[in-house]
């Protein structure tokens, strides 16, 4: 495949307000170099002109949802099916609007040294994002206006209490600044599903897309920490936010913020493929590479959507393609790390279908014979902020008739990974 950066606008100077203050510090400091060596500068990230990105198409959520619908309603795949089923039986909108927003000081411990206290404080947050990705599924699976309409009256409510504005971030302790990412793409992914379809509630969406643009530009302010946050997956993950609510608002500011992170991930990328600062975490290389892929793959489908060829985009000879090749390669044997990070890999994350929710998007448009394979123990997928119900969304129904039911082989991977299977 011949890509280059013809596919893509040139570089220069991207908005002000969201790069204001940015340090000339390298984004990535990682082990043996790698990182210091090949990770963009937030200086080079203020120099990108992304002017030719616009917001085309403000009803496009991140797959076609009529389409999609059609197909469902005629559908005999049995994994699809049961998707269906299960969502059919929804949920009770009086039930979720007595669910209290978060409107007070949001402070939460961080994950690794706290993981007990981290869940339960996360636990509500977690609630929320189940929450709006199961109306959304009802709504595709049923087409019944009721979740939809719930959806939007759920968010309204949240809108109207400013929730989730007054998180706590300092730079010893941003794991509330963390939390409250994806709770900002859970919300806007699920209602930009609904959004086009409802008719009516003028007030309520005027005061939901006012919220989420606030929100989504109070949060991505903060720049976050050079040689972490500043750049690594927590960029991506901003950027997914900042690309659907900057759709949904047709806000370019936040648009392009969200298409910065494509450029500058792909202008890490090294020769291995590698995304160095998730490489550099150590023995959860392997886990940080494939969870940087979930947002970067995410994300470009948003943008896709608007018509952009950005699964083409090629930066100093790297594209995404190279990363998602890697990701495969230590999957298979960690020792493809080389002496990048240690051989002996955390590999739970195998046997946890949510990491795995980009694989359905990268497969309806590029077919990996060793993806289809990996996905089939995984299915369905589903993941609760980062699209929500993602076999459903975009399985080709051609793709697997059936659930693979082998939980030893998935201990097996989460043990031993991929390459003794």
């Amino acid at each position: 495949m011949s890509l280059s950066l013809s596919t893509g606008p040139r570089r220069g100077a991207l908005p002000r307000r969201l790069l204001a203050g940015l340090s000339l510090a390298l984004c990535g400091l990682g082990a043996g170099g790698l990182s210091t060596a090949q990770a963009m500068t937030l200086e080079a990230r203020a120099e990108l002109d992304l002017s030719n990105y616009e917001v085309t198409a403000p009803d496009a959520s991140y797959f076609d949802v009529e389409k999609r619908m059609a197909l469902l309603e005629g559908t005999d795949n049995a994994i699809l099916l049961q998707e269906i089923d299960q969502l059919s039986t929804g949920t009770s909108c009086s039930q979720l609007l007595q669910y209290k927003p978060i409107d007070t000081r949001m402070r939460i411990p961080g994950y690794y040294p706290s993981p007990k206290e981290w869940e339960l404080a996360s636990e509500p947050l977690f609630q929320f994002e189940d929450n709006v990705s199961h109306l959304a599924g009802s709504y595709v699976a049923t087409g019944d206006a009721y979740y939809a309409e719930c959806l939007v009256r759920f968010l309204d409510k949240w809108s109207q209490d400013e929730a989730l504005t007054n998180f706590y971030y300092d730079s010893m302790e941003p794991q509330a600044w963390f939390a409250t990412e994806s709770m900002i793409f859970a919300a806007a992914m699920a209602y930009s599903v609904v959004r086009p379809e409802i008719e009516g509630m003028q007030e309520e969406r005027e005061r939901i897309d006012a919220w989420l643009n606030e929100l989504a530009h109070q949060h991505s302010d903060i720049q976050g920490q050079p040689g972490n946050s500043c750049c690594n997956n927590h960029f991506y993950r901003r950027a997914l936010y900042a690309s659907m609510v900057g759709v949904l608002t047709e806000d370019n500011e936040l648009f392009r913020f969200g298409v910065s992170a494509i450029y500058s991930a792909l202008h890490d990328i090294t020769d291995e493929g590698a995304l160095p600062m998730e490489i550099a975490r150590g023995r959860r290389a392997t886990h940080y590479q494939n969870y940087a892929l979930l947002y970067l793959i995410t994300n470009m489908q948003v943008i896709a959507r608007q018509g952009y060829d950005i699964f083409d985009l090629e930066v100093d000879g790297h594209r995404i393609h190279d990363a998602v090749d890697f990701a495969l390669d230590i999957f298979e044997d960690p020792a493809a790390l080389g002496d990048m990070a240690p051989h002996e890999q955390y590999t739970g994350f195998l046997k946890d279908n949510q990491y795995f929710a980009w694989m359905e998007i990268y497969q309806t448009r590029y077919h990996d014979s060793r993806i289809a394979d990996f996905v089939q123990r995984q299915r369905p997928i589903y993941n609760r902020s980062a699209g929500g119900y993602m076999t459903l969304y975009f399985m080709a129904p051609d793709a697997q008739q059936n659930i693979v039911m082998d939980e030893t082989q998935r201990e097996d991977a989460a043990f031993k990974g991929l390459s003794e299977q």
